[in-house]
């Protein structure tokens, strides 16, 4: 049985198959940046395991749980533009995937992380920083500004 593709035509769904779900252009450039500050941590982990979510960085001894979000598929204020096909399809694709970043956080905050959620868009050197920061005991926050 031959289910209709969500894609609007066969190049846009072979672009789309080829988006990475870990390794991203602004994930590496964030791993490479708190790196460079020494930092060591797990790449695209479950901070809980019996939680079916994945962390972009999770430092496990400092219970710090880093997600770098892009832009579109997370819903960014300044940047998401709505998609021009298949709006039926993308736009509750993209509130699903909003909702569960605030469930994911709010449950790791819950059982005692420290979640830090970044933007593709933000400074890699800024956010490595704020990692530093929050591995190392001096980030004040429980969880990110952004919770949804």
């Amino acid at each position: 049985m031959s289910q209709k593709s969500w894609a609007s035509t066969p190049a846009i769904r072979r672009s789309m198959l080829g988006n990475r779900s870990r390794d991203s252009v602004p994930e590496l450039a964030v791993r490479r940046a708190a790196h460079a500050l020494g930092l060591r941590y797990r790449v695209s982990s479950r901070p809980i395991p019996s939680l079916r979510r994945t962390a972009d960085m999770v430092f496990p001894r400092a219970r710090v749980a880093v997600f770098v979000d892009g832009c579109y598929w997370h819903g960014c204020p300044e940047h998401f533009r709505p998609p021009a096909t298949h709006t039926e399809y993308w736009g509750p694709k993209i509130e699903r995937n909003r909702s569960r970043d605030v469930d994911t956080t709010l449950k790791l905050c819950a059982a005692g992380w420290t979640v830090l959620r970044f933007w593709e868009h933000d400074d890699p050197a800024s956010c490595a920083v704020r990692i530093h920061a929050a591995v190392h005991g001096a980030f004040t926050e429980a969880a990110s500004p952004r919770v949804g």
